[in-house]
Formats: C-alpha cells, structure tokens, sequence
C-alpha cells in the first residue's frame, strides 16, 4: 500500500511490471497443510478446511498514512497497490459472492493488530489473515522478496476449492484489474460446469 501522499489510493502511470520468474508454477493443484491464521474478525482460519470455493490475494504489505513506506517502494516492481488492490476487491465483494465465491481474505505478513488499521480505515466486508510466523508461506513455498531486512510476500492471489489451489494470479498486475480478474475467472468456470437450461 502507498504511503499519505495524494492519490495514494491509485497507482502512477510508470510502475514497473513484475515479471512472472516461475515461483508459483507449482502451486496449482496443491493441497493446503492444515494452519490456522489470525484474522482481523478474530477468528483463527484454517484455509484447508473451508468448503467451497476461497479466494485469498496476498499483497506486500499495507501502509500506515503518515507513515514513509521504505525508499524505492514505487520502483519495485509489484510492490505498490495494496490499497487500490483491496478497495476492488471490496468493491467487487458483492459480485463474487454471487458468483458463487464462499470466503473473501487478503494474507499478508503483517501482524493481525497492524492489519486490523486498514481493514476498518478501507471498510472492507472480509477479513485480513496474517502469516507473521511465515508458516503458510514456508510451507507452500509462496514467492516472497525481502526490503530493508522485512520479508514479503509477492503479489499472489489463489482461488481455492476444497482445500486444494485450482487456480494462480501471479503475477498479479496491475493490481487494481485483480478482483475484475478473479471475477471473471469464477464466472467463466461457473459457465463451464453449470449444465445447460
């Protein structure tokens, strides 16, 4: 997420474009390891055990306003745009609901209290699940990339059915498309496997 500057909530037009360098191509198709997570409603949730379908995006990390996000953060391709990532998602809650999406969570390495900020500033209607012990990333062996000592996690968004991935955003940009994207995507499957009338 940007830092307070005007327009935080957007993107600029010259941010570079993360390249896909293969760290998800073996996620499609995994069954997740049983792990509760802390999440921002106060629920501990463990993404193997939801029925239905899931989507988790996971971003860097989130900006406090006031506060200077680390130096070159623009520069860093697919660093920037948590915010306008999680304000679509938000935005387009609804329509996934009705696609047919059971669970809505954004995943970040942040801590469960420094996740809650956001998600009551960006009213969002799902809730925020922190890996800050790193274990769902480790185990799933989840691209992350390291800024000023802190690991983080690449912009990745898993659509989960049953406790198994059946699908990969990576990499994910821009990321404001990303909730438009995952939509779609749930639609186009759902016209797939509905029976004709």
């Amino acid at each position: 997420m940007s830092n307070d500057t005007p327009g935080y909530a957007g993107l600029p037009d010259n941010l570079p474009a993360p390249e896909d360098d293969g760290l998800a191509s073996h996620l499609p198709g995994l069954e997740l390891p049983i792990i509760g997570l802390p999440a921002t409603d106060g629920r501990h949730v463990d993404l193997s055990s939801l029925s239905g379908l899931t989507v988790v995006y996971a971003y860097p990390r989130t900006g406090v306003p006031g506060r200077a996000m680390p130096e070159g953060w623009d520069q860093i391709p697919g660093a920037r745009g948590c915010t306008p990532q999680s304000c679509a998602f938000r935005d387009h809650y609804a329509d996934l609901k009705a696609a047919g999406v059971e669970h809505v969570f954004g995943l970040s390495l942040q801590d469960t209290d420094y996740q809650r900020e956001v998600a009551e500033r960006l009213h969002l209607p799902f809730p925020l699940l922190s890996d800050h012990r790193h274990a769902l990333t480790n185990a799933l062996r989840l691209p992350t990339f390291t800024v000023e000592g802190a690991v983080l996690l690449k912009r990745i968004t898993l659509v989960i059915e049953e406790g198994a991935i059946s699908h990969v955003f990576y990499p994910v940009f821009p990321p404001d498309r990303n909730a438009a994207d995952v939509l779609a995507h749930v639609q186009a499957a759902k016209a797939i496997y509905s029976p004709s009338r």
